[in-house]
């Protein structure tokens, strides 16, 4: 028998792979234009991973297409998608008891110990009412699958969009840097917050000679639990590690990161420094902090510091969730017509019989 060579087969098989990467193309060119018109929007975010799935897409059609280890890699896809599904839930498991042990028990620090859970929870109960409430059960199975792809879609884009936010050069040389608050300890910055204002001090030290230094406006009210005000604190931190007094300009007032925003440009503009101001926070918080200036109108960007390994999880998570309601109304109308439809199906059901 002659040996046949595994090769690439043109035709409708071959036109199918064009138009994956085409699609990929497209979504390519979206996000590079619409990062240079702005790159504070998660929109860029959307586009970019439509354009890395396509292209992943494309190339796995043409490796199951012109080679011998196409049914390789399908078996590898089909089996290494529940695995992954359990490592994942193994380590948000995992993650969440170390946030409980070193964080506390409050509920931003337990999120990923509880989408852990629910990965495991979830599908078990969801089984359960599809096998005992018959077709209504197969609807409200399929809802909730299609709600869950929906917000791990969502979740995708803000957290590679975060990523690659936060690795972005910004070439604008900034008159101002606005240190986001977080919580003192004792009246004291933590490391947390010390490595935001550390992260301040570079960009701060990094102005040339022959012009200004940016002013530093360390943003941050008095919390309840809390002796001072964040940004007092902040100033003396900064002016204790080589900052010019006459640079510091701390703000006071701000409880929410929206006030951090507002606030500060106005300690801005009144110094007489009006022009872009560099937001400087967690790289966990860099992206929604943009998002949040752009809606203000404020001509800022934003750069983060590192964050411990063991707390970025939940960190993300409780990103996410902000961003989600910040944006509530827009995801509702785009959930809306899986629950339309689900419904429209339980009562034709319920009609006939």
């Amino acid at each position: 028998m002659p040996h046949r060579s595994f090769r690439y087969r043109g035709g409708m098989g071959g036109f199918g792979v064009a138009v994956v990467f085409g699609v990929a193309v497209v979504f390519g060119a979206l996000y590079l234009v619409f990062r240079a018109r702005d790159r504070r929007l998660l929109r860029n975010g959307l586009f970019l991973v439509a354009a890395a799935f396509f292209l992943v897409a494309g190339v796995l059609l043409l490796v199951t297409r012109s080679t011998a280890a196409g049914p390789v890699v399908v078996g590898v896809i089909l089996f290494g998608a529940p695995v992954a599904v359990v490592v994942l839930g193994v380590f948000l498991l995992a993650n969440g008891v170390t946030m409980f042990r070193r964080e506390g028990r409050s509920l931003g620090n337990l999120l990923s110990f509880l989408l852990g859970l629910a990965i495991f929870v979830v599908p078990v109960v969801l089984s359960l009412i599809a096998r005992h409430a018959g077709l209504v059960g197969v609807a409200v199975l399929a809802l909730a699958f299609f709600l869950a792809s929906y917000f791990g879609v969502a979740f995708v884009v803000f957290l590679v969009y975060s990523l690659v936010y936060g690795r972005t050069h910004h070439r604008s040389r900034p008159e101002a840097l606005v240190v986001l608050g977080s919580q003192i300890v004792d009246g004291r910055v933590p490391p947390l917050l010390r490595s935001r204002l550390d992260r301040a001090l570079r960009a701060y030290r990094s102005a040339p000679f022959d012009a200004p230094r940016p002013l530093l406006i360390p943003s941050g009210g008095r919390g309840s639990d809390e002796s001072r005000p964040e940004g007092e604190a902040m100033a003396e931190y900064l002016v204790a590690n080589g900052a010019d007094p006459a640079d510091v300009r701390p703000e006071l007032e701000a409880r929410t990161t929206r006030e951090n925003l507002l606030l500060s440009h106005r300690i801005q503009e009144a110094a007489g420094r009006p022009g872009p101001a560099l937001v400087v926070t967690n790289d966990y918080h860099v992206l929604r902090s943009a998002m949040l200036a752009r809606s203000l109108d404020l001509d800022a960007q934003a750069v983060g510091s590192p964050t411990a390994r063991y707390y970025v999880p939940s960190a993300f998570l409780r990103e996410f969730v902000a961003v989600l309601s910040e944006h509530r109304r827009l995801h509702v109308l785009a959930c809306l017509p899986f629950v339309a439809l689900t419904a429209v199906f339980v009562t034709a059901v319920a009609l006939s019989s």
